[in-house]
C-alpha cells in the first residue's frame, strides 16, 4: 500500500469527501482469500456499510457478508409504515448492489464462531473461515424484566422494533382497533435501540388516529423520567394533536411491573392500564449471537475499543452498531453505518502494517411527528485517547420556535435523509 493510498484512507475514514476514482485507482482488486479474508456478520446499517467500504478501501480483500434474510427491512422508516404513511417496499433493501461489488453474500444463519480456528459454522452445514470478523448482530431483548413478559407474548402484544413482520402486525392491529379505542405503548428503559423512535413512533399512530379513528387515545407508559428531543416532541403533539398523546414517566406510575397479554391489561406501579392495542417495547441487549459467542459484558452489550471498534474479549473480532458499547454515541442506524466505515478503514490499515486513526463519528437522528412536520438531532464525536467524545456544539437540535413551514422542511429532510443513508449503505 503507497503512502497516497494510506492518506486517502485516513481522510475518507476523518469524514472527508474523496472521489473513489482516486481511491481505486490502479487496482483491478481480484479479491482472492490470499490477500485476506474479511467475514461481515449481519447485513444491516453496520454490517453492509463494513462490507462495502472494505471492499472500496482495498478491493483487494475478500469480503464475504453473512445475513439470513434475502431483503432488509429497516427500523428507520418503520414507524410510517405502522402509521400508514409508507408501504413495506419503501423500507426493504436488497444486497444486490453488495454482490456487483465483489462481495461474497451468504444467506444463512450463524449457528457457531469457533475463534480459535477462526472459523463459522452456518445453519445449512457450510464452513466458512475468516482472517478477521466483524460483527453486527443488532439488538435482542430481555423478557424476562417483568412479570407476564416472554417471546410468547409478542404475537399478541408486538414489539415491532425488530422491522418486518412485526410492523405489518401493529400496523394491522392498529387499523382493526374500535374507533373509540385506547392504544397503549411501553417505552424501553435505556440503553436501546433508537432513542427517539418510541415518540415519533407514537407521533405516527396518533397521526393514524386523527385521520381515521377520531375518538381514540394514546397512552405511553415510560420506563423513563426523560427522552430524546422531549420538549420538541410535547411541543409537536400538543400543535399537532392536541392532548390525544398521554405520557407517563417511571416517576410518576409510568413503570411497568406486569403484562396480561390475554387481556391486554399493563400493570404499573401506579395501577392498572387495560388497552384495546399494547405496543411492548422490552428492554434490550445485544443480538443474541453476541451473547453466544461471549462478547458482551455485564450491561448486555460488547466493550469495544472504541477507536476501532475491536472486541476487547476476543481477538480479531470487531463489533459494530446496536450491540456495540459505543457511548456516547446512540444506538441507531446512522451511528452503524459510521462504525461500519471506521472499523473497514482500520482493519485494512492494520492489514497493511499501518496504524490505526482516530477517526470522526457522526450522527443525524430526524424523527416525523406529522407527515409535514420534521424534528431533528445531530452530532459529531473525535475519538481522544481511545474514548468516543461528543464535540461541543458542533451538533444540535431543532429550534423550538421554527415556524410551520420550517417543519414542513424538515419532513422533507427526514425522508431525504432516509432516501440518502439507505442508498449509501445498500445502494
Amino acid at each position: 500500500m503507497d503512502f497516497q493510498r494510506r492518506s486517502l484512507l485516513k481522510l475518507i475514514a476523518a469524514g472527508v469527501a474523496v472521489p473513489s476514482s482516486l481511491l481505486t485507482a490502479g487496482c483491478a482488486g481480484d479479491g482472492s482469500k490470499k490477500n485476506g479474508h474479511i467475514v461481515v456478520v449481519g447485513g444491516g446499517f453496520g454490517g453492509s456499510s463494513a462490507a462495502k467500504y472494505l471492499k472500496r478501501y482495498n478491493p483487494d480483500l475478500a469480503v464475504t457478508l453473512i445475513e439470513p434474510k434475502k431483503e432488509y427491512v429497516t427500523c428507520p422508516g418503520s414507524n410510517w409504515v405502522i402509521g400508514g404513511e409508507a408501504e413495506m417496499t419503501t423500507i426493504t433493501h436488497t444486497y444486490d448492489a453488495a454482490k456487483q461489488r465483489g462481495i461474497e453474500v451468504i444467506h444463512d444463519r450463524v449457528a457457531s464462531v469457533n475463534t480459535d480456528a477462526k472459523s463459522i459454522q452456518l445453519a445449512g452445514g457450510e464452513s466458512v473461515v475468516y482472517d478477521k470478523l466483524i460483527v453486527s448482530p443488532g439488538i435482542d431483548f430481555k423478557w424476562n424484566e417483568i412479570e407476564g413478559a416472554s417471546s410468547d407474548i409478542e404475537a399478541k402484544t408486538p414489539h415491532a422494533w425488530k422491522a418486518g413482520e412485526q410492523t405489518l402486525l401493529l400496523r394491522d392491529q392498529l387499523q382493526a382497533m374500535p374507533e373509540d379505542g385506547t392504544f397503549i405503548m411501553v417505552a424501553p428503559p435505556n440503553p436501546f435501540r433508537c432513542p427517539p423512535g418510541p415518540y415519533e413512533r407514537a407521533s405516527m399512530v396518533a397521526h393514524y388516529m386523527s385521520q381515521h379513528k377520531p375518538k381514540a387515545e394514546l397512552l405511553i407508559l415510560d420506563q423513563k423520567n426523560k427522552f430524546s428531543k422531549q420538549a420538541l416532541f410535547m411541543k409537536g403533539w400538543e400543535e399537532n394533536y392536541g392532548a390525544r398523546i398521554q405520557w407517563i414517566a417511571k416517576m410518576d406510575g409510568g413503570e411497568a411491573v406486569g403484562i396480561d397479554a390475554d387481556r391486554k391489561v399493563v400493570e404499573t406501579t401506579f395501577g392498572n392500564f387495560e388497552g384495546d392495542v399494547i405496543n411492548y417495547i422490552p428492554p434490550q441487549k445485544a443480538g443474541q449471537l453476541a451473547q453466544d459467542m461471549g462478547l458482551t459484558d455485564e450491561s448486555g452489550f460488547c466493550p469495544v475499543d472504541q477507536q476501532t471498534f475491536a472486541s476487547k474479549q476476543i481477538e480479531d473480532v470487531y463489533v459494530i452498531g446496536d450491540a456495540a458499547i459505543a457511548s456516547p454515541m446512540p444506538k441507531s442506524g446512522h451511528s452503524a453505518a459510521s462504525h461500519g466505515k471506521i472499523v473497514a478503514a482500520n482493519i485494512v490499515l492494520e492489514m497493511a502494517g499501518e496504524p490505526a486513526i482516530a477517526a470522526k463519528n457522526v450522527n443525524t437522528c430526524y424523527s416525523l411527528i406529522a407527515p409535514d412536520y420534521g424534528i431533528s438531532v445531530a452530532a459529531v464525536y473525535n475519538t481522544v485517547e481511545g474514548n468516543i467524545q461528543e464535540v461541543e456544539a458542533a451538533g444540535g437540535v431543532s429550534k423550538m420556535d421554527a415556524t410551520r413551514r420550517e417543519r414542513e422542511l424538515e419532513a422533507n429532510y427526514t425522508r431525504g435523509w432516509y432516501r440518502s443513508i439507505t442508498d449509501e449503505v445498500w445502494g
